[in-house]
């Protein structure tokens, strides 16, 4: 990262200006200021005028391995000098590869793939592959779950903030978010609350849909939502509801997999579920464009029709895939999540003890995260004290997300190599951007 290439480039002001000109005025950004960022190696990034900042967020879990890896920049370089992209009309080794090695870490009996270039893509197939494979059209989520931004993921995306459509999809139901922490049938939330949720989930097959629904969808997380964990036996419990009313499970790992929770390699593990089709984007190619669906080879013969995808699976991104598993493997990221998680969770919950409108610390693994509200008894969110926070971690130099219902639950999810000294560092940021907020 040298100063005379960052001195040459476009300003921060003249980045954002630009922007505002000519992008979607809609698009989302973390500050009150949008910022400008020019470089990045590892857990670092710069913006336009050289200030360095360590990246806790990794492009929404997505730089895996750390920016500009090495080994996927090599990969990338390779293919492209070698065959650069020949659409899915034709076989090439990339694609084999990659999905040999997705099918190696996935659970169950998932070994059937097809890729595309994003988490809304890769919903957006396995909705189309459910209804397909069960000759029914009717879709149940979760309250507060989010899938993607279009036309359909966006229908079974229950967040109002993201679904810009006041006529969304038909045929696509919600059920009670799972959140321990907001639990609507008891405070606090114990095992026996699971049930209840159970109970309601059942009740929106038997009460809002003809009874055959296809599917079920849920992250094993819920991301945007704000890291909801859900309560133990909860997927396990619903994966029997579904399958009851011959329904299949849908499990979306867009945000949780690749270790992303810690010791296993996709979140559903943890729970001991086999989902029937999974999805996974982001982290999985290091933000080289990829999104993938996986099912069993039965639900994957379902889809008798023609599929292509012009971009999906295109050589050089199935060779950052596989040079990202390939990291995550020698690292054994979900190992370094385990351990690394533990030691984020324990610095959260430190700053946690000085500042009680922290009113939640939770996540698994290298998801973690921060809930502000008001007071910890009623817990009212407080925006203005988040917008504070966010405001402060800029300052001191460490990048964050927000989420959350109301945008009130900060969000931390750091490359997945992250070490020791880069989590210890982190913490001391977050630590003294918490002092500043109050």
């Amino acid at each position: 990262m040298s100063e005379r290439d960052i001195a040459g480039g476009a300003t921060s002001a003249e980045i954002i200006q630009g922007q505002r000109e000519y992008l979607l005025p809609s698009m989302l950004h973390m500050y009150s200021e949008p910022m400008a960022l020019v470089e990045g190696k590892g857990v670092r990034v710069r913006d336009a005028e050289g200030r360095e900042y360590l990246d806790l967020f990794a492009g929404i879990l997505t730089t895996s391995v750390g920016h500009c890896n090495p080994r996927v920049n090599e990969a990338m370089t390779a293919q492209m000098n070698r065959l650069g992209h020949v659409s899915t009309l034709y076989a090439t080794e990339a694609h084999v590869e990659a999905a040999k090695k997705i099918a190696e870490i996935s659970p169950g009996a998932l070994n059937r793939t097809f890729f595309s270039n994003s988490g809304t893509e890769a919903v957006e197939t396995a909705l189309m592959m459910a209804c397909l494979a069960t000759g029914r059209s009717e879709i149940i989520g979760l309250r507060v779950g989010y899938h993607g931004r279009s036309f359909m993921a966006s229908s079974v995306t229950a967040h109002s903030g993201w679904r810009p459509l006041a006529t969304p999809v038909a045929g696509i139901k919600h059920a009670k978010s799972p959140n321990p922490y907001r639990c609507p049938f008891k405070q606090p939330c114990d095992d026996t609350c699971v049930d209840r949720f159970i109970d309601d989930l059942e009740e929106v097959i038997l009460t809002t849909t003809n009874g055959r629904p296809a599917a079920f969808i849920a992250e094993t997380i819920q991301g945007v939502a704000g890291y909801v964990v859900p309560p133990a036996n909860y997927f396990q419990k619903a994966a029997e509801v579904i399958r009851h009313y011959g329904g299949l499970l849908i499990i979306d790992e867009v945000q949780t997999g690749f270790g992303r929770c810690g010791t296993h390699w996709f979140g559903i593990d943890h729970w001991g579920v086999e989902p029937d089709i999974m999805v996974m984007a982001k982290g999985i190619a290091n933000g080289a464009p990829v999104g993938a669906t996986i099912a069993t080879d039965e639900i994957a013969h379902g889809w008798k029709g023609k599929t292509i995808s012009t971009f999906g699976g295109t050589p050089v991104s199935m060779a950052a895939l596989c040079a990202t598993q390939d990291e995550l493997r020698e690292h054994d990221a979900p190992q370094n999540a385990e351990v690394r998680g533990q030691q984020l969770r324990a610095g959260l919950e430190a700053i946690q003890a000085r500042h009680p409108w922290i009113g939640d610390v939770r996540g698994m693994g290298l998801m973690q995260a921060m809930e502000i509200v008001k007071d910890p008894v009623t817990k009212e969110p407080d925006n203005a004290r988040t917008a504070k926070f966010a405001e402060a971690t800029r300052e001191v130099g460490v990048l964050i997300g927000l989420g959350g219902l109301n945008g009130t639950v900060v969000r931390i999810g750091p490359s997945l190599l992250v070490t020791e000294g880069e989590i210890t560092e982190g913490l001391e940021l977050l630590g003294k951007a918490a002092d500043m907020a109050g």
